[in-house]
């Protein structure tokens, strides 16, 4: 489904260059589980990115679904970013003046869909994450469960292949991060591929295809075996 080979990344600070990933190479396949861990600065995140479509590497090749995508311009990738991904971050990144029902119906309205239609699939949405008696509350009437919710709902509500989440648990309790976990795990068995980026060993534990990343290299990736 996705391949990476020979990513890196390089950032550049005034006269400095900072390697931020170093020869990569791995694939993601449909309804892998992979959680991708490593200290502070180690990558992870700028790994994600790329993953993400949401940044270029500096060298190597992405493919997806055996077509190479890695010089396309931003518009065609902005296509495929839009049909194949849903993104989850630690700090939801709702839009603070519309109602969760409006947050939930943001990608179709960029996908150019008809109101009526996004009216039923917003509507089901609501109720798949239980979510329909907060449809008409703000961001900041929310819990930070109902916003992760809220988020996660918007992620998915176009069918994406691909969930990534970036420290979708750091913002919320150990309770509240483990509900959220559990349905992006719900989401996973149906067969939507989840890419988890963490620090927390724990929670990186329990997916069954663990990557370590340290200094912008892959140390570890225990389903490497399989690939």
């Amino acid at each position: 489904m996705i391949r990476l080979s020979g990513i890196s990344k390089d950032f550049h600070l005034g006269v400095q260059t900072v390697r931020a990933l170093r020869d990569i190479n791995f694939e993601i396949n449909p309804g892998d589980y992979i959680s991708i861990m490593g200290p502070s600065g180690s990558g992870k995140s700028t790994l994600l990115n790329l993953i993400a479509l949401l940044d270029r590497p500096s060298a190597g090749d992405y493919f997806l679904n055996d077509r190479d995508i890695t010089d396309l311009d931003d518009d065609e990738l902005a296509r495929i970013r839009r049909e194949n991904f849903g993104f989850v971050f630690q700090f939801f990144h709702l839009i603070p003046r519309m109602s969760a029902a409006e947050n939930i119906e943001i990608p179709l309205i960029l996908a150019g869909m008809e109101p009526a239609q996004r009216k039923t699939l917003v509507q089901e949405a609501l109720e798949t994450f239980k979510l329909s008696d907060r449809a008409g509350h703000r961001p900041d009437q929310l819990s930070g469960g109902q916003s992760q919710r809220v988020a996660i709902a918007r992620a998915t509500i176009l069918h994406p292949s691909v969930i990534l989440a970036d420290e979708p648990t750091g913002n919320l309790d150990q309770a509240t991060g483990k509900q959220v976990i559990d349905l992006l795990e719900q989401l996973n068995s149906g067969g939507i591929s989840l890419i988890l980026v963490t620090h927390d060993a724990g929670i990186g534990g329990r997916a069954p295809r663990r990557i370590q990343i340290v200094d912008g290299i892959i140390t570890e990736d225990s389903g490497k075996d399989q690939a």
